[in-house]
């Protein structure tokens, strides 16, 4: 039934009542598991039962503009501005909602389905869907204010951390000093090391200049051509109850989102904590930089391709959370509250976006790898065909497979309006470990591809999440854009392609799928 009524808004644009939005029923706090075999208690102090609210308002227009800036480019002024705001923080007890550890375990509730939701007892988690963008903005917008206002500066902006710029791509130095330094890093990261955008869970082993270059191509990939529609980019639609649960995280999400957190967690933890996991991620200070570009690549995404108003869905605008502000005042939130900047009275400082200008090249002239396929399709026992039977495929080793096209043969107009999607669908992941496996189209040497080369059409990239609730046991499905990629391999008039899945950690081999195939999207 709710599928149904799921369908019936999404035609008339209106909502029947409140059960058709997301939210969280703060009432039902509970232990979660940050991993298997770690029980944690991030909840609020406060009895729920007491707690009253107050709707959102947009701060007066003639407030001053808070403008975030290159974390790399700060002068001392700031960073000691910013130092003595996160010290205070730190200094405030944890029964003061402000206080950093109550801001860290904020993050801890809202990604490891502590919350219910509201009219049903199933978890809510606000990753690997639509809610990831528009809820991280709402946690820095009042995390921002906070820090602000405890040092008596309704200017102060957070920082961004320019890991997609080469000059921004080492933690930044602010990031090395106390109050903003952390202890559950990987040393070996800091800086002059270049970050590592596709990270997988050991080193690249490229220089310098190697790694800048394949991380420029790795956001040309997953900010352009693997992101020309809305779900692409922001991750699936996901509706309240059982029925409108769903894994299916956008481009940038899976990388450099997922891949930067594990880059600078720990390797001497279980899941590189803190940053490499979803519950002790925010306890570290540059979490705040990281989903600070994260949010500022939103922004920068519509303006690239036009997309004002990216979800139209009344399910989406008015679904609903709670933070709590600079005066301790519980505050309900919406979606539709959060997607104009200039109303929430900061901005970004602009900043050259280096990797606009770098479209990758196949690794091979489409001629010579036309031969190679061409060779490949009248023999090769190893490689499969996508109609899988029903029976799901290990990813232990790399899998290649011949996949049609039901529409090859589309008009200039259709192709305009129409991105074509490859799907690989019922992504099972059987182990609480980092996974992570790249998907390339028309490869014909396993051995000189990387995400760098045209053949590559994105990464599937899954942080730890425990198995014992039903937000780690859901199957996913990755949607990669690949219009553009058939155009620069020239195979836009075949009706098949050759879709290989690389694995990148041993941890695929626990990892299993349903079926790949193509569809098309508006």
């Amino acid at each position: 039934m709710r599928e149904f009524r799921h369908k019936i808004f999404r035609i008339n644009g209106t909502i029947d009542s409140d059960e058709d939005v997301m939210s969280p029923n703060l009432t039902s706090c509970h232990q979660s598991y940050g991993r298997d075999d770690l029980l944690v208690y991030c909840c609020p102090p406060e009895n729920p039962q007491n707690l009253k609210f107050i709707d959102f308002k947009f701060p007066e227009p003639s407030k001053p503009l808070r403008v975030r800036k290159p974390a790399h480019l700060l002068d001392e002024d700031y960073i000691s501005k910013y130092s003595r705001a996160v010290s205070i923080m730190k200094s405030l007890p944890y029964s003061d909602p402000r206080s950093f550890s109550r801001q860290a375990n904020l993050h801890c509730i809202f990604c490891t389905g502590a919350y219910d939701q509201k009219y049903s007892n199933i978890s809510l988690n606000i990753h690997r869907a639509w809610f990831f963008f528009p809820w991280h903005r709402m946690f820095l917008h009042f995390h921002e204010r906070i820090l602000g206002s405890l040092i008596g500066d309704d200017t102060f902006a957070l920082p961004f951390w320019n890991w997609d710029s080469p000059e921004g791509m080492t933690i930044p130095e602010m990031y090395m000093n106390e109050p903003l330094n952390h202890k559950e890093r990987d040393g070996s990261h800091f800086p002059p090391k270049v970050a590592d955008i596709d990270f997988v869970d050991k080193e690249s082993g490229l220089g310098p200049q190697e790694q800048i270059e394949k991380n420029l191509a790795m956001m040309y990939n997953q900010l352009v051509s693997g992101a020309k529609k809305t779900e692409l980019f922001m991750g699936c639609s996901y509706y309240p109850g059982e029925g409108g649960t769903c894994d299916g995280p956008g481009t940038v999400e899976l990388a450099p989102h997922n891949t930067l957190h594990t880059w600078v967690g720990s390797s001497f933890n279980p899941q590189r904590e803190d940053m490499g996991a979803f519950y002790s991620a925010a306890r570290d200070p540059l979490f705040y930089a990281h989903h600070s570009n994260i949010d500022r690549m939103w922004e920068v995404w519509r303006e690239i391709h036009g997309k004002n108003l990216p979800i139209s869905d009344p399910a989406w605008l008015g679904s609903y959370f709670y933070f709590y502000d600079e005066n301790l005042q519980l505050v309900r939130i919406k979606v539709s509250d959060v997607l104009d900047l200039s109303k929430l009275r900061y901005a970004y400082e602009k900043v050259n976006l280096p990797w606009l200008n770098k479209r990758p090249k196949p690794s091979v002239s489409p001629k010579l790898a036309r031969q190679v396929l061409n060779l490949r399709d009248t023999g090769g026992s190893r490689f499969l065909y996508a109609e899988f039977g029903g029976n799901a495929r290990n990813l232990e080793a790399s899998m290649t497979v011949k996949v049609y096209r039901p529409e090859y043969q589309r008009t200039k107009k259709e192709k305009e309006e129409e991105e074509e999607v490859l799907v690989v669908y019922g992504i099972d992941v059987e182990s609480n470990m980092y996974v992570k496996f790249d998907v390339y189209v028309n490869i014909a040497d396993e051995m000189k591809i990387n995400p760098g080369f045209r053949e590559f059409a994105g990464t599937f990239v899954r942080l730890p999440q425990a198995r014992s609730t039903d937000i780690g046991s859901r199957k996913s499905t990755l949607k990669l854009g690949i219009s553009e990629l058939i155009e620069d391999l020239e195979a836009d008039g075949d009706d098949s392609i050759w879709v290989t899945l690389l694995p990148r950690t041993t941890s695929c081999m626990n990892t299993t799928i349903d079926g790949i195939c193509i569809e098309y999207m508006r």
